[in-house]
């Protein structure tokens, strides 16, 4: 099935890289800023949020499918959306899922940088802005590695997408709940193939965020 690419292959192997990517996003562009600022702004309780931050890192797949399936019920507040068993409340689940993983990681990223480095900034009368950002630039290795980590909680998730996703095929079916299918049917050959691309498009797609922050490091002298 792979050398061939079966036309089902390919359609489930881009919903996949859709859905996945699209949370990936819109996870970075809710968890980056929070876990920066997390990082550098103190206030009352900010210990507890911190605490409440990584706890969600952790938090169960499937009580976050249930959570999103019991938002967008007929009956719920959200059921007027119509997004139940549809691609748009698989992206919901996962940015869920994500969105803890890219923040912690950020704000732990960001924590690590020297606090002289926004100090001296501030010093030399830049704005605040500018000064958080020469501190963002420092952490620039902690945020590839939040972005890394939010797409490998989301492509290799199976619980949520196949909750509020429903896996029905041509529609919201994706290489995760595809495998899941197979194997239950016997058809370990396509759950196999499945595995293979899945393992290797993550390769694939970690090894380019690596080299676009590569650096090569200095040699180790005697």
């Amino acid at each position: 099935m792979i050398i061939p690419w079966d036309p089902q292959l390919i359609e489930t192997v881009l919903r996949s890289l859709f859905v996945s990517g699209s949370a990936t996003l819109l996870s970075l562009l809710v968890g980056v800023p929070f876990g920066a600022w997390l990082a550098i702004r103190d206030f009352r309780g900010k210990r507890i949020v911190v605490a409440l931050l990584y706890t969600a890192m952790g938090f169960p797949t499937v009580a976050v499918g249930l959570l999103v399936m019991m938002l967008l019920w007929r009956s719920s507040p959200l059921g007027g959306l119509h997004w139940l068993y549809t691609v748009k409340a698989m992206i919901l689940s996962q940015v869920i899922i994500a969105s803890p993983v890219a923040a912690g990681l950020v704000h732990a990223a960001v924590d690590a940088v020297p606090k002289r480095i926004r100090l001296t900034a501030l010093g030399l009368g830049v704005s605040r802005r500018m000064a958080d950002y020469a501190v963002l630039r420092e952490a620039r290795i902690g945020l590839l590695v939040a972005a890394m980590a939010a797409f490998g909680s989301v492509i290799s998730e199976v619980g949520s997408v196949m909750m509020v996703g429903g896996n029905i095929a041509g529609e919201t079916r994706v290489m995760t709940t595809a495998i899941v299918q197979e194997a239950r049917m016997g058809r370990f050959d396509t759950a196999v193939a499945l595995s293979v691309i899945l393992i290797g498009v993550s390769f694939l797609i970690h090894l380019g965020l690596t080299l676009l922050n590569w650096k090569k490091s200095p040699e180790w002298t005697s």
